[in-house]
């Protein structure tokens, strides 16, 4: 491989639920040779679950509840790709991943259009300024009108669009994609059965070859929406993508296996380098000699035989290099890692080294937090890994007493993955479980179940908010404390928490105590 610096891509496929994310990465992963044939997200037929869906609770229900993360070469390439959940409920771990990445590329069914989730997504990509490329999915269905979608991702995500594919007819109707990128005409092929063989170079666009392979009525709006095009839309260019300026757009079918390559041949032509990371001392570019990294996310039970914790790091600089000895900066001390791994989702291989872009999986017994700064000595601390409020609450009951200590080990480790987060009520000790949504209560009692052997059940609770207190003035935070204990958690860390009942609540709260700071994010 060249320089390690210029050959790795590390990229996140981000959209709301179901517009076909999942079934996408499968297919690049075909593509780059990962793997040999595409599985399912949902079917009854195909045994065969996606490579990106491992965990038991994402084959039964047929969505992603985590992220995962897949390596794979094309092209000379090492490219990083995590597959996130679309789910708003599973969002939180959406957010983090857009941390550890260079790059991202927005899903839209060409049915629905723009969703609530993908606006949400978007958002946080473009605080960061991520390039983003958008893949217009489903075409081989009934849609909306192409230029229509232009202007609704336009308008809906504020993003500013140049389409680099552009489909010839939609559903019963589709021919094929005219690639302006490579200036090619793509014809599609139902049934999956593309091959190497359905791409017809037409340079010129008034060539007669047109009307051979696609009719004289397609030929004629094709040359007439290109016009268009080149009329409306500005032409592309790669530094106003790589700023976040411009938005390249794709068309295709995943499930066809159709408009993939050309997304992913020019992905890697376009797409950034491993890029510099903010730290609250300083910037640190991926040229640096010195190894520095974050963890992103941690995933407990990866193999449910080995009870194995594993936390996915971001390298940031440097080289990381197996057995050598690395700084953990939240703790200070030194850690060895005898069996980093690289992922083909659920497969991991063991590497020896590793270079800015890559994510290293690291066994975990119990030392990393989300967040947490790995580096060859220095004090860096990475900004920017949120823990939000969560928005629904339930008091957790143990089932069965005997497996109390499996449940109070799930539910500590489960946490330590971010999906959701504990509290326990400063004057009873009572723990509350609180999630962004209401389908992690599911995913946390059936992993409880099946991964540690302990049953659950929950107590609904209505709370609004969960707020983060603290005050630079002692005697009015003790005053708060002892007025408001009934109200008051501590979260898994020992940070004290206010769970506001209502709205109105929590706005008595802040006016009787003014020197009290109530904040909505936990300070990573």
């Amino acid at each position: 491989m060249p320089d390690p610096l210029q050959s790795r891509r590390t990229f996140a496929i981000i959209s709301h639920p179901d517009a076909g994310k999942t079934t996408l990465t499968e297919k690049l992963l075909l593509f780059g040779g990962a793997i040999q044939v595409a599985g399912a997200v949902k079917s009854n037929k195909i045994k065969k679950h996606a490579t990106s869906d491992f965990m038991e609770i994402e084959k039964q229900r047929g969505i992603s509840v985590a992220t995962s993360v897949m390596a794979f070469e094309y092209k000379g390439l090492l490219i990083n790709l995590l597959d996130t959940p679309g789910h708003q409920d599973f969002a939180e771990d959406t957010y983090r991943t857009l941390t550890a990445v260079d790059s991202a590329v927005v899903v839209i069914d060409v049915a629905k259009g723009v969703e609530t989730q993908t606006e949400k997504l978007v958002e946080v990509c473009r605080m960061r300024q991520t390039p983003m490329m958008v893949f217009i999915n489903k075409l081989d269905r009934e849609g909306k009108d192409a230029f229509d979608l232009l202007d609704e991702v336009e308008q809906k995500l504020k993003l500013k669009v140049t389409p680099l594919s552009w489909p010839v007819g939609m559903g019963q109707r589709f021919q094929g994609v005219y690639n302006l990128f490579e200036k090619k005409l793509c014809l599609f092929k139902p049934h999956h059965k593309q091959g190497e063989d359905e791409t017809l170079v037409i340079e010129k666009l008034d060539s007669k070859d047109l009307e051979t392979h696609i009719g004289t009525a397609a030929a004629k709006t094709l040359r007439e929406e290109l016009h268009t095009l080149m009329t409306v839309y500005p032409p592309f260019e790669v530094k106003e993508y790589l700023d976040g300026h411009i938005c390249p757009v794709f068309f295709g079918s995943a499930v066809n296996n159709f408009g993939v390559k050309e997304l992913l041949d020019c992905f890697v032509q376009i797409s950034p380098d491993p890029l510099p990371r903010q730290t609250e001392e300083r910037l640190v570019h991926p040229e640096e000699k010195k190894f520095s990294g974050f963890v992103f996310k941690i995933h407990a039970n990866i193999d449910p035989r080995h009870r194995d914790r594993i936390a996915f790091v971001r390298v940031v600089s440097g080289k990381f290099e197996r057995n050598k000895p690395y700084h953990l900066v939240r703790q200070d001390k030194d850690l060895k890692f005898s069996n980093p791994y690289s992922f083909l989702a659920a497969k991991k291989e063991v590497v020896d080294e590793a270079f800015p872009g890559d994510i290293v999986g690291l066994y975990d017994s119990g030392n990393f937090k989300i967040g947490d700064s790995i580096t060859e000595g220095e004090d860096l601390h990475f900004k920017g890994i949120p823990a939000f409020s969560p928005e629904q609450f339930r008091y957790v009951i143990n089932n069965n007493p005997l497996k109390t200590k499996q449940l109070n080990k799930g539910i500590e480790q489960l946490m330590d993955e971010g999906v959701a987060q504990l509290f326990i009520k400063e004057d009873n000790g009572r723990k509350i479980i609180g999630t962004v949504g209401a389908l992690q209560f599911d995913v946390i009692q059936y992993r409880l179940e099946h991964e540690y052997g302990a049953s659950c059940s929950y107590e609904p609770l209505s709370l609004h908010k969960a707020c983060w207190v603290k005050s630079p003035d002692a005697a009015a935070l003790k005053e708060f404390i002892t007025r408001r204990k009934k109200d008051l958690a501590l979260d898994k860390d020992g940070k004290l928490v206010y769970l506001a009942e209502s709205p109105w609540a929590l706005r008595m709260v802040q006016e009787n105590h003014p020197k009290i700071e109530f904040r909505f994010k936990s300070e990573e």
